[in-house]
């Protein structure tokens, strides 16, 4: 089950075109927690001047990641959309660099789940964004939460 869960997870982020668009590539993904990277990408620059890469493909990345969270959860929706994200962004990323989020979802109703999430670069000791947010919980028939 946990195996069917993951796959559906991992098919749901690669069916988005957003996330094609962005280049997120899924690297862990079960029992509610995910792992998506973003590589670095000209295109999704924010201040050319430095080269730093948007917020919004940061909060993208993040969103996408706290997503497959939770359905990767034990008790997963069999689909979620995100009701609130809030980020805090604490540093630029490194130009250049590969941004990893990774996404716990830590609580789950039968109504919402819960997740935290963090966006790093190279340097793992910087964080370059947190997040928490809740999430809708669709229930699949006959689940139990």
């Amino acid at each position: 089950m946990a195996d069917r869960k993951a796959a559906l997870a991992r098919q749901f982020i690669e069916a988005i075109p957003h996330s094609r668009a962005l280049g997120m590539m899924l690297s862990e993904i079960g029992d509610g927690v995910a792992e998506i990277s973003m590589p670095y990408d000209a295109r999704f620059v924010g201040d050319p001047k430095t080269g730093v890469i948007h917020g919004g493909a940061v909060s993208a990345l993040m969103d996408t990641c706290g997503g497959a969270a939770v359905m990767s959860h034990p008790n997963a929706p069999a689909g979620t959309a995100t009701i609130d994200l809030r980020i805090d962004y604490m540093r630029s990323a490194t130009p250049g660099q590969t941004i990893r989020a990774r996404a716990t979802c830590y609580h789950i109703t039968r109504s919402v789940a819960f997740v935290r999430a963090v966006a790093m670069d190279d340097d793992e000791d910087r964080p370059v964004a947190s997040a928490t947010g809740s999430f809708t919980v669709e229930q699949a028939p006959g689940a139990k939460v």
